[in-house]
């Protein structure tokens, strides 16, 4: 379960140790030293986790948690504080700003990697490796299979990304643009059309096993995976 992750933290030695290890791990890091610079950094593009220190140069890692909650452009990202601080009151408020985890220095690599593996599975399920069933349709990331009623289904790359995505993201609608941020990737450049193309190739790709009126289109809004097709 690789993820892009971007940290957060201002400590030299600790960036390194963590990108060492995290790399170690399989998981791909970029740094940044301050608030700032990780603003310009997710303007133009999305990583999988974030992992902030507390304590950072000009606004606070919890002031830039306060920020990202709140742009819903971000708010799916799940963040884990980083921090020195470990009195249960300043738990408590990283976990009210809006932070998904909260880990204590000194903290091993070991449990690091634990909580990012633990926080994916809860915000980001598409990122994981386990299998989705839904209504007879059973996805299986690590074989790459999908199966409709024991029916095995014949998927390209893209439209498997995108059901998948739908499996573990059920009865939300999503617009073209979002969809495009969460299965193609903010850095690449896609025309929002193209996501209608690939849902038509994902339906009738579904349509063998009864399977492709799970998939709704919610006009003037984008599109909808529900298991309520009543």
């Amino acid at each position: 379960m690789a993820a892009n992750i971007l940290l957060v933290e201002d400590e030299p030695g600790i960036q390194e140790l963590l990108k060492f290890n995290l790399a170690q791990a399989g998981h791909s890091v970029t740094v940044t030293g301050d608030a700032e610079n990780a603003l310009k950094f997710l303007k133009s593009s999305l990583p999988d986790v974030i992992l902030l220190d507390w304590m950072l140069p000009g606004m606070s890692g919890i002031d830039l948690c306060k920020r990202l909650r709140a742009d819903e452009r971000y708010q799916p990202i799940p963040i884990i504080m980083l921090t020195a601080r470990g009195e249960e009151r300043d738990k408590v408020l990283g976990l009210d700003t809006g932070a998904d985890d909260y880990i204590t220095k000194p903290f091993s690599p070991r449990e690091l990697v634990s909580r990012i593996k633990a926080v994916l599975r809860r915000r980001a399920p598409q990122m994981t490796d386990e299998p989705v069933e839904i209504n007879g349709l059973r996805l299986d990331p690590t074989s790459h299979r999908v199966v409709g009623k024991g029916q095995p289904l014949d998927l390209g790359p893209t439209e498997f990304r995108l059901l998948h995505f739908f499996m573990t993201h059920t009865e939300r609608v999503y617009s073209r643009a979002q969809l495009l941020d969460q299965v193609w990737g903010d850095d690449v450049f896609v025309e929002e059309r193209t996501v209608d193309v690939h849902i038509r190739r994902l339906r009738l790709a579904l349509e063998p096993s009864g399977h492709s009126e799970l998939i709704q289109t919610v006009r003037g809004s984008g599109y909808r995976f529900s298991a309520d097709v009543g």
